[in-house]
């Protein structure tokens, strides 16, 4: 790709259901050069917490991630996460994208998104399972012992 910008928002997307959303975005290499990767966005009401995204390199490799959703929709505002995943509207005024970075050991990749299909997206996540109810359903006595179970004492 050469370094003039492709028009990140005016890239396909795709929402196959309110648990998928598939988006091409880009990768920023360096100042001049960018790759077109497919992010695959899904959403599971049992674990409405966090979302798991796979980004997709055509004829190259598969990254999967999984990234909060309060961090995602924070994200498209304003400064959010800290640490490995990190996310920020862009500078621009109409704020159509926005930049979601991750890092691992040594290893960082720059992402531009954009932003309406995907706060569309998070707002039909948030319309299954609203926030701060994420965690109304879940058993915690049987958190409680799973956390606290002696593996070694398992038996399977």
């Amino acid at each position: 790709m050469s370094g003039e910008r492709s028009g990140v928002q005016a890239r396909r997307s795709t929402v196959g259901s309110p648990l998928h959303l598939t988006l091409n975005i880009e990768r920023v290499l360096t100042l001049a050069s960018r790759q077109d990767v497919r992010a695959e966005f899904r959403f599971a009401p049992d674990a409405p917490w966090a979302v798991s995204v796979q980004f997709v390199v055509e004829g190259g490799l598969s990254v999967h991630w999984r990234i909060g959703r309060d961090l995602l929709q924070q994200g498209l505002y304003s400064m959010s996460g800290l640490g490995s995943i990190q996310m920020w509207p862009s500078g621009l005024k109409e704020r159509t994208t926005a930049w979601l970075q991750l890092t691992s050991g040594n290893a960082a990749a720059l992402f531009e998104l954009p932003v309406p299909p995907l706060a569309k997206w998070l707002e039909c996540t948030y319309q299954l399972v609203p926030a701060g109810v994420e965690l109304a359903e879940l058993d915690w006595d049987t958190a409680a012992t799973a956390l606290l179970r002696d593996p070694e004492a398992q038996t399977d």
